[in-house]
């Protein structure tokens, strides 16, 4: 795992410059590659092959290719043996995926299963290739104007060239406030953009092409019996973690407490050759502190019955309060989570011990974890049944007498986008409350998420679980992982999110997945139910919490009045209603109305606006 930059032309001091703002991505090496028309940088991370031989840049043995390579992939020793013409000069992954471009050109994208963003140029076609992994585990950002491309893992890196104009994409302020995150393959910076999951560009000629050579489809539903179907879970499972542990230094495990970080324990435990190393994270709060230490106290029990070797590590208000601007810079974009301190720190104590560690993300986007994907079907049935419930007007009228007027917009809704906004996106009286009125746009936040519900799936269900894994997923919680552990050169792999498993989940018909809205992922509780503990099993789903509503109104409302305040960024001053916002803050530390996702999502703009603006 590594970072890379790259633009179509020779500049050596810009690119040495781009390495320097992403050496934290790569601690153990630093390369450049200069060419007439290329400039490569490259960070590593030595994960597989810890010698020189697999240093990059790295070029094939004719000179006419050169790659850079961020990722791993995991299937590469059984596609070495396919490239059997090549003589290789190391163990490594990244020569794997150079020689695989060589011989099937793009169709060798169809055979990785791993997580990568890389770029190969030719030196005889004068061709740069860039691509990105599947599911956009490991991110890709590019800028193309005037017949100049640049390229980064992250934005700080393309923002050190002079030419790029920091300057705010309204549209992508308009869907932060609204998901919390910006949806690809924008940024909040005009012109800078996400190559997307399961894409890859070519740049000849100072011309940029986009094409997509990976798409989730719906396939044919499995019809196995139960019995089959768990065996088939579990051995998929099983294999990816196998699969992902492959590395020459240690690896570790973020245990949580939760299904799908206890399943990866209990299959490393099963082929690890000594205790599993695990870490987990808890809060130091006076204030319900059962509550918001159910998780870490559960990791603890889940810890002790695998026998693993355990870091347990409290944050505080004050880690909070000193880390916070750490993170939104280690972020790049603009993503509103008050659980990222947390991971940040998390992050960095388990470099003190490890350079991987395997985390539960994707677990519950592919087997429908979520409560809201009960909630969905439940609502679908029960207007199957009760027909009125379709009629808009009459629903809500009666919400409106009973005081359940979202509860009323819920079931009233149409399936798809109708349905997804009311669940995740943030109320749109608050929003309007405090953006401005000549910069408040939904429609265009609509419009960019009316894609992924144009096209209906049998199982439509499937088609929600879908949308989140290539909408939140991928901007907001891959995004987290990425950057918050990379800030200390620790790699994150996550396989719930391996290629086979995803479709082999993205087959099994909802039904299986669900069962109430405390339980989900039934199939892949029952899968491992003879190797994880009840106190596990038994365990209802909920978020991970933190105190962060709680200490907004003792440990850090000092910081929150200073944030949000219109003398905090010059850049930001003329973007927002400064009355309603203090009026939000107010409210929420007096206790009249909550508002913390406003709140937090209000500082973490503030503060990247400040830093990169």
């Amino acid at each position: 795992m590594c970072g890379i930059n790259g633009f179509n032309w020779r500049d050596e001091n810009l690119i040495k410059k781009m390495n320097t703002k992403i050496a934290h991505r790569g601690p153990d090496g630093d390369g450049i590659f200069l060419d007439e028309d290329i400039s490569f940088g490259h960070r590593r991370l030595a994960i597989i092959d810890l010698s020189e031989r697999a240093a990059q840049p790295m070029t094939s043995a004719n000179g006419r290719f050169v790659i850079i390579y961020n990722g791993e992939l995991y299937n590469f020793k059984e596609i070495k043996k396919e490239l059997s013409e090549f003589n290789f000069k190391s163990d490594s992954d990244t020569e794997v995926v150079l020689y695989s471009f060589i011989k099937w050109g793009k169709e060798a994208l169809k055979r990785f299963n791993g997580i990568f963003s890389f770029a190969i140029w030719d030196r005889d076609k004068e061709e740069l290739f860039l691509a990105r992994d599947q599911f956009g585990v490991k991110p890709l950002y590019y800028w193309h104007k005037n017949g100049r491309f640049i390229f980064s893992s992250e934005v700080k890196a393309i923002l050190e060239y002079e030419g790029v104009k920091k300057n705010i994409n309204i549209d992508s302020l308009n869907k932060y406030f609204r998901f919390l995150y910006v949806l690809g393959p924008e940024t909040m910076w005009q012109g800078i953009m996400k190559l997307q999951p399961g894409h890859y560009a070519t740049v000849k000629d100072n011309n940029l092409k986009i094409e997509s050579y990976y798409n989730l489809e719906e396939g044919i539903y499995l019809k196995e019996s139960k019995d089959d179907l768990q065996k088939l879970i579990k051995g998929h499972v099983e294999r990816a973690v196998d699969r992902q542990l492959i590395s020459d230094r240690p690896v570790g495990l973020f245990l949580s407490g939760g299904l799908d970080s206890s399943i990866i324990c209990a299959a490393m435990a099963k082929s690890a050759k000594g205790p599993v190393k695990t870490f987990s994270v808890g809060f130091e709060t006076e204030i319900e502190r059962e509550k918001f230490n159910a998780d870490f106290n559960l990791a603890k029990r889940t810890a002790e019955y695998f026998n693993t070797d355990h870091t347990p590590i409290t944050i505080t208000a004050k880690d909070v309060k000193d880390n916070f601007e750490n993170c939104i810079i280690a972020m790049d974009e603009p993503v509103s989570n008050h659980i990222q301190v947390a991971t940040y720190i998390l992050a960095k104590e388990a470099k003190r011990q490890v350079a991987v560690v395997l985390g539960g993300d994707g677990g519950d986007e592919t087997f429908g974890g979520y409560d809201r994907y009960y909630y969905y079907n439940f609502i679908e049935k029960a207007r199957t049944f009760f027909p009125l419930l379709k009629n808009k007007k009459f629903v809500q009228y009666v919400g409106g007498l009973l005081g359940k007027e979202d509860l009323a917009k819920k079931f009233s809704s149409d399936f798809g986008l109708d349905r997804f906004w009311l669940f995740m996106a943030q109320k749109e009286d608050v929003v309007s409350r405090f953006l401005n009125n000549d910069l408040n746009n939904d429609f265009s936040v609509r419009s960019a998420y009316a894609g992924y519900f144009g096209k209906t799936v049998k199982d439509k269900t499937n088609q929600m679980i879908r949308a989140d894994l290539k909408t939140w997923l991928v901007d907001e919680s891959l995004i987290r992982s990425d950057k918050l552990t990379m800030a200390h050169g620790l790699e994150q792999r996550v396989p719930f999110l391996d290629k086979d498993l995803v479709e082999l989940a993205f087959r099994i018909p909802s039904k299986y997945k669900l069962n109430d809205r405390y339980y989900g992922k039934r199939c892949l509780r029952n899968a491992f139910a003879d190797v994880l503990p009840n106190f596990v099993l038994e365990e209802k789903k909920h978020g991970f919490f933190s105190p962060a509503a709680k200490w907004l109104r003792a440990d850090l409302h000092e910081m929150a009045y200073e944030i949000l305040s219109p003398g905090y960024s010059s850049k930001t001053a003329e973007l927002f209603n400064w009355k309603e916002i203090n009026d939000i803050l107010n409210n929420h530390i007096d206790k009249k109305q909550y508002g913390l996702n406003t709140i937090w999502s209000l500082m973490t703009f503030q503060v990247w606006a400040r830093n990169y603006l």
